[in-house]
């Protein structure tokens, strides 16, 4: 198992719809790349983020990041959906090299490349989420969020 630190906006959604795909086997609701090492507000620089461990013979970094901009804007900066500021920005995150290679080689091949926004970066640091914030949509599945209901739904 690999593991991948995914930021697509708010991270109930992204947590719940990365649930559905083919070997993503555990997600955790978090924070990476913040300019503290706590998550006491205001979340200094952090991105809301799900921490994704997934089979890599199932699922590659590339399916990842395809997955990704299925539920993003790729152009929009510090937001998506309603959700506006830094820790709304997206981006893709990860301890391994070759993960940061095929994520930014996943971008490279686009034809938009140059309007892409979203960070491909080494995970400098992650905390993980306060428990109400853990599989939420699942909890109160009426929560607002910027990911279509069909796609948190699907089951592949």
């Amino acid at each position: 198992m690999e593991t991948a630190y995914i930021a697509g906006g708010c991270l109930w959604g992204v947590q719940a719809y990365l649930k559905t795909l083919p070997g993503v086997v555990e997600t955790e609701a978090g924070r990476a790349n913040g300019r503290t090492d706590t998550l006491d507000p205001p979340y200094d620089g952090y991105a809301e983020c799900v921490k994704t461990v997934f089979d890599p013979e199932v699922i590659s970094v590339e399916e990842l990041m395809a997955s990704l901009f299925e539920i993003i804007d790729p152009y929009s900066i510090n937001r998506q959906g309603p959700d506006i500021g830094e820790k709304y920005r997206t981006g893709f995150y990860s301890e391994k090299q070759e993960h940061l290679e095929a994520a930014a080689g996943f971008i490279k091949r686009r034809a938009d490349r140059e309007r892409i926004a979203v960070e491909v970066k080494p995970l400098t640091n992650y905390v993980r989420s306060a428990e109400e914030h853990q599989d939420r949509l699942e909890k109160y599945p009426d929560d607002v969020c910027h990911i279509p209901k069909e796609l948190l739904e699907r089951k592949d």
